[in-house]
């Protein structure tokens, strides 16, 4: 009994001790999970780097993101890509040809990777890439991104993709010339048409239009005779730059045997190319026939320029072309050799006509005017005649002239509906000759009709939309303030009395404007239409004002940096940061023109009339600092101390 006993207590003593040893062991397991946490952590992380570094293949097809693209390509030296969009029909229809092209170069020898990339996801690489429009195909050799521009089928992107992948290949020399101090005068001289691009290596635009640039530059070079493009860089050709008045980036000039005209098309390859093809032809069309000339009295809608020479190569008729050119986007110019019509047009050879069609004549105006023209006429002389003749006494302001046409102030403004149609003509011109009236007595403004329902966003916003009135009018003036003619029955009466009580200063603007904040004590000042005056144009405040969108993308990712810019020179009394949406509120001075969404200005104390507008530079808080620190006039102590 006695030696169960102590059997069963032997028993029981090595099991306490097994168990606690067990015990210790799990202890110690703790303290080193609990000694060691990030180890786990870091193998977990490690795990998911992996997981977002791995490359999934769809139907023989890589898919690449922005994580693991640069990681993939790093050690390839070919790599085929398409940018594409889920949504988009023409990617949709290319997927399964892009398929078979995977499959191809995948038996290729040695493989050549094809992937795809989804741009809506990966708008980082779409962005790197300069990704507009899908699918976007592009050839990678050894890091380098190479256009692919042919159709979208297997055998060509298979065979541009072999030719690009060979150890010998080199990418083609660029279609662009690269111009200098040295060459410039040489081959611009010698173009009849050259377009020459004045860009800064820094610059964002510049950037964005290099690779349409040299698109259109190819594409223009299998003309016959081809169109050459060429570049300057502005900051090393410093004179250069000078000589041609470069003051932005980019800057685009076309020249015409060395003779620089403004470029004001588009920035895309389509765009350059069409626009670039119809500049290289004459400015001015031929007329061969009479019955040409008496159709555009009759019928026409627009002033008919004509210039009447001896022949090709008489002397006035090249300043002619020269001042065509000037201003061939603005008006269609024509030209005659043929006596009968010079009889017609009682004039002499070496004469400029301007002459308005029957619809816009009257009985206060001459039937034309007539210019003459001889060798050593200037091409500037002859395009201030046409632009001083080229409107009528009263014309018809449209959405496709009045950028060109309607730039001058004070211009008188009446809406109604205006149509020179067969059956509404009688009913145009009644009211039209009412405003002739008027208009006859007021030389030093422009006068125009206009139709209320093209220009119905003018109308609501000079609060005349529901006068209740057939007809309404309005004047605009120097400043951008606009003026409206209280609702009553229009007559020419009235619209004297409207035109007077202007020219005497006796009316009050109309200002589009949302409410003025009642709270407007935060870093960044709010400005609205009827504040404008107030804070922008305070002649004893600097100020830096933003005019944005609230749509506008660049200006959302704008607003956190411009607030900290407004918390930073908070301290300066003399100093305003502000911001203004330009799309509900009116800017009453023409000097500050927004075009686009963010646009900066600096309005310094002194001399609000000339505001000097941020431009090229990036739109961070170091840069906008620098902008303010270079332009502002006045410190306060704070500022100084600091």
């Amino acid at each position: 009994m006695r030696l169960r006993r102590s059997w069963l207590l032997f028993l029981l003593l090595a099991l306490t001790q097994v168990l606690a040893a067990a015990s210790a062991g799990d202890a110690e397991e703790d303290a080193s999970d609990a000694e060691n946490p990030i180890e786990e952590e870091d193998e977990e992380e490690e795990d998911e780097e992996e997981d977002d570094l791995e490359v999934k293949e769809e139907n023989g097809v890589l898919v690449l993101n922005d994580v693991n693209f640069d990681n993939f390509v790093a050690d390839k030296d070919t790599v085929l890509l398409e940018f594409y969009a889920p949504w988009c029909g023409h990617c949709k229809q290319f997927a399964p040809e892009y398929e078979k092209i995977a499959s191809t170069l995948k038996d290729n020898d040695p493989p050549i990777p094809v992937a795809k990339i989804d741009a809506t996801s990966a708008s980082m690489l779409a962005s790197r890439f300069d990704v507009s429009g899908y699918p976007t195909i592009k050839i990678l050799k050894k890091g380098q991104a190479v256009d692919y521009e042919g159709s979208r089928t297997q055998e060509e992107i298979v065979a541009k993709v072999r030719e690009i992948s060979q150890p010998n290949w080199t990418p083609p020399p660029e279609a662009t010339i690269s111009l200098t101090k040295d060459n410039f005068d040489e081959v611009v001289n010698d173009a009849d048409i050259i377009l020459v691009e004045f860009y800064a290596p820094w610059c964002g635009h510049c950037k964005k239009l290099a690779p349409e640039y040299e698109k259109a530059a190819k594409e223009l070079s299998k003309r016959s005779p081809p169109i050459p493009l060429a570049k300057v860089d502005a900051t090393a050709e410093t004179d250069l730059a000078k000589r041609f008045d470069v003051s932005g980036y980019p800057t685009l000039k076309i020249f015409r045997k060395g003779r620089p005209f403004d470029y004001n098309g588009p920035r895309e390859k389509y765009g350059i190319v069409d626009y670039m093809i119809e500049q290289s032809g004459p400015p001015s069309k031929e007329i061969l026939t009479l019955k040409q000339v008496q159709e555009f009295l009759k019928d026409g809608d627009d002033v008919i320029i004509i210039g009447v020479f001896q022949g090709d190569s008489d002397p006035a008729y090249q300043q002619y072309q020269d001042a065509a050119n000037n201003l061939r986007e603005d008006y269609k110019f024509h030209h005659t050799f043929s006596t009968e019509i010079a009889k017609f047009l009682k004039v002499s050879l070496g004469t400029l006509v301007v002459i308005q069609p029957e619809k816009f004549r009257s009985k206060y105006e001459p039937k034309s005017n007539v210019m003459d023209i001889q060798g050593s006429t200037e091409a500037s002389a002859i395009k201030d005649y046409v632009m001083k003749h080229a409107l009528p006494l009263v014309g018809h302001r449209k959405s496709s002239n009045d950028a060109k046409r309607y730039t001058k102030r004070p211009l008188v403004v009446v809406y109604y509906s205006v149509d020179f149609s067969f059956d509404y003509r009688a009913a145009t011109q009644f009211w039209r000759n009412k405003v002739l009236e008027v208009a006859k007595d007021f030389p030093e403004y422009t006068f125009a009709i206009a139709d209320e329902e093209d220009y119905a966003t003018e109308v609501k916003d000079l609060g005349l939309s529901e006068s209740g009135e057939d007809v309404n009018a309005a004047i605009l003036d120097e400043s951008g303030k606009k003026f409206a003619m209280e609702p009553e029955e229009f007559d020419s009466d009235t619209l004297r009395e409207f035109v007077m009580a202007f020219k005497k200063g006796k009316l009050k603007p109309v200002i589009k404007s949302q409410p003025v904040p009642k709270n407007n004590k935060g870093p960044v000042k709010v400005v609205v239409g009827k504040t404008f005056d107030d804070i922008v144009m305070d002649p004893k405040k600097d100020v830096l004002i933003e005019f944005y969108a609230p749509w506008c993308g660049h200006c959302k990712q704008l607003e956190p940096v411009y607030t900290n810019l407004g918390k930073k020179y908070k301290g300066q009394k003399n100093l305003v940061i502000a911001k203004m949406d330009a799309t509900a509120n009116d800017i009453t001075s023409d000097r500050y023109k927004v075009e686009g969404f963010p646009t900066i200005y600096f309005a310094p104390s002194g001399d609000k009339k000339n505001p000097i507008k941020f431009e090229g530079g990036d739109r961070d808080l170091e840069h906008l600092s620098k902008f303010i620190d270079e332009h502002a006039t006045k410190w306060s102590r704070t500022k100084e101390e600091l």
